[in-house]
């Protein structure tokens, strides 16, 4: 799961020379918030996000209505974008939850993707939202179950075998340290070809486990 199988390939990318207004509403046509800037062969020059148009009202503020109107139509995407520099990218290697951790660490919604300085795609909060979807198999039908065990070796082999001595299958999974309760984790599992009842019943054999939810979906 490398960031490479998950960006968006040959994203929409601009000149510097753009002008904001033009930026603005290419960006609303195409449903995105963000816009790479680009030199001759897709060189990362800068980042354009909805909030880097937004221009600082104090540049405007001693500006009558047509001084507002020339200032705001001479300004290109050069003048408002996030310097190459500045701009925080990914390698196409990375691992899928190090562009996560970036993302939530900096409080970014996308990472460009480079390959020696060229842009190669982009990955965005919402192909990382994708991406969980399908690590939890929300696509396919199933039992999703939440459950918490002590944390303890050989304790998700536990589930894992009685689930599979039934005949039944796991889609998807994953599991988390539980939140300000050391020594124990929180695992979702999607399972198949089990009814709701058939799971709780097998589960709640198990010692230690403690079912949190669990809900059939569609």
């Amino acid at each position: 799961m490398l960031v490479k199988d998950y960006m968006s390939r040959h994203p929409l990318m601009a000149q510097p020379n753009m002008p904001i207004i033009e930026a603005q509403r290419y960006m609303g046509e195409n449903n995105i918030r963000h816009l790479p800037i680009v030199g001759d062969g897709k060189r990362l020059l800068g980042l354009v996000t909805r909030q880097t148009l937004l221009v600082d009202p104090g540049r405007l503020g001693s500006l009558d209505v047509w001084d507002i109107a020339r200032t705001l139509g001479g300004l290109t995407v050069k003048d408002v974008m996030v310097k190459a520099r500045d701009v925080i990218a990914i390698d196409p290697d990375a691992t899928i939850e190090e562009a996560a951790r970036v993302m939530v660490s900096k409080k970014i919604g996308c990472l460009p993707v480079l390959e020696d300085g060229i842009v190669i795609g982009i990955i965005t909060e919402a192909d990382l939202l994708a991406h969980l979807t399908d690590l939890l198999g929300e696509q396919v039908p199933g039992v999703r179950v939440t459950y918490r065990m002590p944390d303890r070796l050989g304790s998700l082999a536990q589930v894992t075998t009685a689930i599979a001595e039934r005949g039944w299958g796991i889609y998807a999974g994953g599991y988390v340290v539980t939140p300000k309760r050391p020594g124990y984790w929180d695992y979702v599992l999607k399972v198949r070809d089990a009814s709701k009842d058939e799971l709780v019943a097998v589960l709640e054999q198990i010692e230690n486990l403690e079912i949190l939810d669990v809900r059939e979906t569609k």
